[in-house]
């Protein structure tokens, strides 16, 4: 396919053949990965200023997205690749073939830098966020050979999905703290407050009067940030919301467990050992079941499934993408609706792009990053929610993106009453703040960034 580069494509470009350390916060469908292979052509190919190119993928992205759009576009022609993927032995074989880019899962990190000798010069992080903690190995591991690396590109639509703080570690694998500073203590201290604490133990941090503002600024130089809704001629995108009601015996028995944190089901007994524990049951029982003893799936209701079956019914065949977040809930689904599939493969993908499949189910966990399933459908069901922001934009962005035809459509199936309601909310005032980041380093095309 020819490549017709919009115009913001162009500027993203040419920032990183200009910059040694660039980090693209590009909205999600803005195409990210065209725009880092377009300059990386150049520099290996045309300029010779790269010689051995990693990109660290999420696996399922790792696989299918980025050899699909190495054989897709007609310019990338000469850039060849190998998928560092599977058993040992075939990641050893495939570091061995000669190639210009090697692709490799984040998960393998710490084993590549661990048992290879390191040669790449130029390193491409794909989902940049999921490096945001710096406890984490796979941190850790490019750590300890970032020094060997002259340019580095990282890719995110969500940097900060949920604290400022998850900034230092993604920031630091490309600067190595010039600008936020070298350690995460020093960065914390200067820019931020303990915020819930209990005595000397503290639980979270806010940020101090001015540090956005800050932060925002002493990184603007080496990112750039563009929303699709500013470039591409996005489509309508439609939010609703089902509500569904349990019983009054249901009612009581999630506001005796809410109150309690114990609680004596027929089938088993179910209980909380905090606060964490506590939310993800509450979002469970809104589901209608919930893990007891030794993961034992107990029964609540059916309202959502019952919602489900509605949805299905009036989409008249029309493919719908159903999230689900609890496996329990994935069983139930299929169950109920054995025309339901998971998707899980690039077999599965393909299946779905060719409007094989009616009802597709997909975990937020595992298929938010980087996958195109905008040719599929438009319609997104959400059979349970997540409290992660960036999942949540993340599973969106996979059909509300650039190539889309129709209007998305998000419908979110809510159990009134119940804590349901308490993650939309969540959600929507996180939005807020990613906002305020997204805004503070976007690019403007024809003028200062």
């Amino acid at each position: 396919m020819k490549y017709k580069p919009h115009e913001y494509q162009d500027y993203a470009t040419d920032f990183v053949l200009t910059h040694t350390v660039s980090g693209l916060i590009l909205d999600m469908g803005l195409g990210k990965s065209v725009i880092t292979l377009t300059a990386l052509w150049d520099l290996i190919l045309d300029s010779f200023d790269v010689g051995r190119v990693l990109i660290i993928a999420p696996k399922r992205v790792a696989e299918d997205t980025w050899p699909k759009e190495l054989a897709k576009w007609d310019h990338l022609k000469g850039l060849t690749y190998s998928l560092v993927l599977g058993s040992e032995k075939q990641r050893r074989e495939a570091l061995q073939r000669r190639a210009f880019i090697y692709i490799i899962n984040r998960e393998n990190v710490a084993w590549l830098v661990s048992n290879y000798r390191w040669d790449f010069d130029t390193l491409i992080i794909d989902e940049l966020s999921s490096f945001k903690s710096a406890k984490a190995q796979r941190f850790k591991a490019l750590k300890r050979v970032r020094p060997l690396v002259k340019r580095v590109i990282g890719l995110t639509g969500t940097p900060a999905p949920n604290s400022l703080i998850d900034l230092w570690p993604e920031i630091y694998l490309l600067d190595m703290g010039q600008r936020l500073g070298r350690f995460i203590g020093g960065f914390r201290d200067r820019f931020f407050l303990p915020d819930k604490r209990n005595r000397e133990i503290i639980y979270s941090y806010k940020p101090r009067d001015g540090a956005e503002e800050a932060i925002y600024r002493l990184i603007s130089d080496i990112c750039i940030s563009m929303k699709a809704t500013d470039h591409l001629q996005m489509p309508e995108l439609i939010s609703s919301r089902v509500d569904v009601r349990m019983t009054d015996a249901e009612q009581s028995l999630y506001d005796k467990f809410k109150q309690d944190m114990v609680l004596k089901l027929p089938e088993g007994e179910l209980d909380a050992v905090n606060a964490a524990a506590l939310s993800g049951k509450l979002l469970q029982m809104a589901n209608g079941a919930v893990y007891g003893d030794e993961r034992k799936v107990l029964s609540l209701h059916d309202r959502k499934l019952d919602a489900l079956e509605d949805i299905i019914e009036a989409a008249n065949g029309k493919p719908l993408l159903v999230a689900y977040w609890f496996n329990h809930d994935r069983d139930r689904i299929m169950a109920r609706f054995h025309e339901a599939r998971l998707i899980n493969t690039s077999a599965d993908i393909d299946a779905w792009c060719a409007g094989e499949i009616p009802v597709a189910l997909i975990h937020p966990a595992s298929a938010g990053h980087g996958l195109n399933l905008q040719d599929g459908g438009s319609t997104i069901v959400w059979f349970g929610l997540t409290w992660s922001l960036e999942l949540y934009q993340q599973l969106n962005a996979r059909l509300w993106r650039q190539g889309q035809k129709d209007t998305v459509v998000l419908q979110h199936i809510i159990t009134a009453g119940t804590h349901d309601e308490d993650v939309l909310r969540a959600l929507e005032r996180k939005d807020m703040g990613q906002s305020a980041l997204i805004e503070a380093v976007k690019a403007r095309i024809g003028g200062a960034a």
